[in-house]
């Protein structure tokens, strides 16, 4: 008999509550560049940091120059937040904080090892690519919101992601993954 009794108080309760607005496309933009606001500024904390322990001048200076590019895409998201008119803020991101206590466990636990600049690139990667993934999804919504101003500057983020990316491969594969194999054979 009381179960029956809290189940009418629950319903007469919930039929009292308003109703919540449907989610939107534009609330879960919002959302998804707030979380990307978020890991823009984790990751220009985490830059230097990677920049110190990396051993190879070409992997600290990549990290150094996407660092600078990582302050401008920022900018250009204080900018969308304006065109929307909300504060520029994030929230935290699970994502990316466990992309960089990743990095940070790596920087630790090979730190002076052949293999620590092979790692640091590697968690760069793991970045850029989860960043590509944003960058696409949120340009790829302005333009549905009909938000092309947005979608150019989230475009130009994402061609630098992008272009980071591709750079990182091309010093992964031509110079830290070859120089981390030929010190582990050195050593054997």
């Amino acid at each position: 008999m009381a179960k029956q009794a809290k189940k009418r108080t629950t319903k007469k309760t919930a039929a009292r509550r308003p109703r919540q607005a449907p989610k939107m496309l534009s609330d879960l933009f919002l959302e998804t560049l707030k979380d990307i606001y978020f890991a823009e500024n984790k990751i220009i904390k985490t830059l230097p940091k990677m920049a110190k322990a990396a051993r190879s001048k070409e992997l600290a200076a990549a990290f150094n120059k996407h660092l600078r590019e990582t302050q401008g895409q920022v900018k250009r998201l204080d900018q969308i937040f304006k065109m929307l008119g909300k504060p520029a803020r994030g929230k935290p991101c699970e994502a990316i904080n466990g992309i960089t206590d990743e990095g940070a466990e790596i920087m630790k636990d090979f730190k002076g090892a052949p293999a620590l600049d092979a790692g640091l690139l590697a968690a760069a990667q793991a970045v850029e690519h989860y960043e590509i993934s944003r960058y696409g999804t949120l340009r790829t919504w302005a333009e549905e919101l009909g938000m092309q101003d947005a979608a150019r500057l989230l475009q130009a983020t994402l061609d630098e992601e992008e272009a980071t990316d591709h750079a990182l491969t091309e010093l992964a594969t031509s110079v830290i993954n070859l120089e981390a194999e030929q010190e582990y054979r050195a050593a054997a």
